[in-house]
Parts: C-alpha cells; sequence; structure tokens
C-alpha cells in the first residue's frame, strides 16, 4: 500500500519527536513519501498530485485548516470517492474539530494507533462533504460574527499569539463589543421552491457535529448534523446583547441546540444560498477566506472515503 504523509510544520502540537515516531509507526505498514508544507494552499497541491499518482491513502499531520486543503485536492477535477485515495487524519492542530468529530482521540499518538489499525484491518467509511461555491469543507462554515472571530484570532496569530479556547473566547467579545454592525441584519438564506429566510445577522453552516470546542466542551448550533445527512444551519435574526448571551448559554450549556425567537434552525438541506446586502467575513473549516456577498451550498452525500 502506498501512502503519503502532509506535514504542517507549524501546526500547534507538532513537534519534531511525534513526527519521527509518526513516520516510523506508518512505514511499518505502508510505503510511506513524507511531505512538509511550505505556504497556505501546499497541502492542496501535493494531495492533488497524490490523487494522480494513484496513491492509496494521504495522511494528515495538522490542523482543521490542513485537512480542508488535503480534501480539496484529492478531489479536484471532480474525482469521487473511489477514484480519490483515502483520507487518514492524525490531529495535530489546536482544535482537530474534524478528527474529532470522526471519533478519533485528541491525542497525536493515540490518534496514529487508530489509524494504523484501520490501514491493517482495511477500515474505511465513506462521509458527505459540504461545498461552498465550489469548495469542499468538511465540519462547518461561517457568514458574519464566526468568521469575524477566526479573522481576529489569525490576525492575533500573526503577531505571535497561540491559537487557545481563551484567545477565541477574547476574540469574540471584542468583535461582538466593537467589531460588528448588530442593528442591521443582512444576511438572507434562499432556496429553490421556498420562502426565504430573511434578516439573519449571522448563519453557520454544519456538515456534521460539533461545530466546534472550546477545550474539551463540544458547542453544538445544530446539535442534529451528521455526516450522512445534508447541511444544517443556525441563523439569528439579530446580535442584541440579550439575545446574544442566552443563545451563547444555550451552545455551552444546552443539548437540545439554541432555540428562541430569535434563533432559525434548518435539518438536513441539499443546497442553499446565503446571501447579504454587503460583503461579510466568510469561514471554512475555521479558515477565514475573504469577504463575501453571495455563497452557494451543496450537501454533497458519500464524497469522501476516510480511515477510521
Amino acid at each position: 500500500m502506498r501512502a503519503v504523509l502532509v506535514v504542517n510544520p507549524k501546526a500547534t502540537t507538532t513537534t519534531d519527536r511525534g513526527r519521527d515516531v509518526l513516520v516510523r509507526a506508518l512505514r511499518s505498514e505502508v510505503d510511506l513519501v513524507v511531505e512538509y508544507t511550505r505556504r497556505r494552499g501546499h497541502a492542496a497541491e501535493i494531495a492533488t498530485r497524490a490523487a494522480g499518482e494513484r496513491v492509496d491513502v494521504v495522511v494528515t499531520l495538522g490542523g482543521d485548516g490542513t485537512v480542508n486543503e488535503v480534501v480539496n485536492g484529492l478531489l479536484a477535477g471532480g474525482r469521487t470517492a473511489d477514484e480519490a485515495p483515502a483520507l487518514a487524519v492524525v490531529p495535530g492542530g489546536s482544535t482537530n474539530v474534524f478528527a474529532r468529530a470522526l471519533g478519533l482521540p485528541r491525542d497525536w499518538a493515540e490518534g496514529t494507533g487508530v489509524i494504523l489499525e484501520a490501514l491493517r484491518d482495511k477500515r474505511y467509511r465513506r462521509i458527505g462533504l459540504g461545498t461552498a461555491d465550489g469548495r469542499f469543507f468538511t465540519f462547518c462554515a461561517g457568514l458574519g460574527l464566526d468568521a469575524a472571530v477566526i479573522r481576529r484570532v489569525e490576525r492575533a496569530r500573526v503577531k505571535g499569539s497561540t491559537a487557545t479556547p481563551g484567545l477565541y473566547l477574547k476574540s469574540l467579545f471584542a468583535q461582538f463589543l466593537v467589531g460588528s454592525d448588530r442593528s442591521h441584519p443582512m444576511v438572507t438564506l434562499e432556496r429553490e421552491g421556498e420562502s426565504g429566510k430573511t434578516n439573519l445577522a449571522m448563519a453557520i453552516v454544519q456538515n456534521t457535529a460539533p461545530w466546534t470546542y472550546i477545550g474539551g466542551r463540544a458547542v453544538n448550533p445544530n446539535p442534529k448534523a451528521s455526516f450522512d445527512s445534508g447541511l444544517d444551519v443556525m441563523g439569528l435574526h439579530a446580535l442584541t446583547t440579550p439575545a446574544t448571551v442566552r443563545t451563547a448559554g444555550q451552545l455551552l450549556f444546552g443539548g437540545d441546540g439554541p432555540h428562541g425567537k430569535q434563533v432559525v434552525t434548518l435539518h438536513d438541506l441539499g443546497e442553499f444560498t446565503l446571501k447579504s446586502e454587503r460583503p461579510q467575513p466568510f469561514q471554512l473549516d475555521g479558515d477565514y477566506v475573504g469577504e463575501r456577498e453571495s455563497v452557494k451550498f451543496r450537501s454533497i452525500p458519500g464524497a469522501l472515503k476516510v480511515l477510521t
């Protein structure tokens, strides 16, 4: 079996020792090539080349951003799950939402053990993915507040900060208090043949649950979201302080997800479009990707084969 290991050397929890242990363990099971990413977008290039060379498995050691790039590289050119290499994920980032949603351990060493067992047993699973204007995402996307928070976090990381739960909470409070236009909801969700959901201040799209983690606590705007169904959406009509505080409490401590007159939730959607009156911050799988006025979403069932 031929495999490529894609390593993000800047990932939060990766170390030289950990990488060496992982490489030795994988080489005991497969014919392995190790590739190190050097810039944003490089992981997608490596994965595209691996798929073209008919490699059997691509393994990632990095965070959710590395996984997202690799997935888009594997499926580039319209490849199906049968045509693309399988994906194996070893958690190496600060949050590792996708790996944890697959049921993998948070610790990279334990995760490596699970991957090795899956390789020996040829244990695969097909999962659905989402697309946003044709780009794949594995677990979430967001237009508005959550993307603006991620933008703040990424700017702080450029200045040397570490992506900790505390940094995300600090960025959330700063964005909510001074960075958001909370009085003029501008986002509309449109579905063909259905009446639109209008006057949304923000929208979170999930391909699976949870949306993210704060430390060990799962945060679940759409608890029913699943790799085996379509896309789920949670929107807020207004970002007033009482409504936002109430929704935040429901997200952190409520098992059934947020609810109330300001909350809009939709389950198992196949296709829809989010439109805004002016450009809004936009994120995919926890990476800020710029501002958008319109994004078309689609659910792609069984798009990817993963080891789990």
